[in-house]
């Protein structure tokens, strides 16, 4: 099973931002122990780059991928780290090219006819779609989809725990990112048991995936 096709089957990526670095581990356990495999690390901390490697050196069955990845620099540090996947809030043709090159999954942001098209033109099918609820949530997306009916999306922003089942019913969605599931109020309170908790009952509203 490639990368992609795991963030399909989980159908929900949490969205990780780790103050310190030590935390990553926990979290991931957490995470792993209420059924969810995969997480997105992301690089708005400078705890980022340890973080990623911590997790991919210690929960190998994690699927750990690199977040709110900004250059071409914090692509290649996340690579050497470990992250399995690189996903940007934005297009940014080097970075996805890159990443293409050496076979690395990479989920470009793309909320216009025109990013994805250059997402596309690259050979990518599957798109961030953020921030989802600012640029028109599923309404949009499913406006999109008609030009675009290979494409599949990744929404962030405005997707949770009331919403998430809506988001993952329809075809054009790939799975879902979001923070509800592994907070950083959460990780910083140690209430990994909640972290847990929260992705157990998502796996429930989403089972047949």
């Amino acid at each position: 099973m490639n990368i992609m096709e795991r963030l399909h089957r989980a159908g929900v990526i949490p969205v990780v931002v780790l103050e310190n670095a030590k935390d990553a581990v926990p979290a991931a356990k957490a995470l792993l122990d209420g059924g969810v495999d995969v997480m997105e690390i992301t690089f708005r901390t400078a705890a980022a780059p340890d973080a990623i490697r911590a997790v991919a050196e210690s929960c190998p069955v994690m699927l750990v991928g690199a977040g709110t990845v900004l250059n071409l620099d914090q692509c290649r540090q996340a690579a050497e780290q470990g992250a399995k996947f690189i996903v940007s809030p934005g297009f940014d043709d080097e970075m996805a090219a890159w990443c293409r090159e050496r076979g690395m999954a990479v989920i470009p942001g793309c909320v216009s006819p025109s990013e994805i098209m250059a997402a596309k033109k690259l050979g990518l099918n599957v798109v961030k779609f953020f921030p989802a609820d600012v640029y028109g949530g599923l309404k949009a997306m499913k406006a999109l989809s008609g030009p675009f009916g290979d494409v599949r999306f990744i929404p962030t922003g405005g997707v949770n725990g009331e919403n998430v089942a809506e988001y993952l019913s329809v075809p054009f969605i790939h799975a879902v990112g979001g923070s509800w599931l592994c907070s950083k109020d959460d990780i910083a309170a140690g209430n990994f048991n909640r972290i847990t908790a929260l992705c157990r009952e998502v796996r429930s509203l989403i089972s047949d995936r």
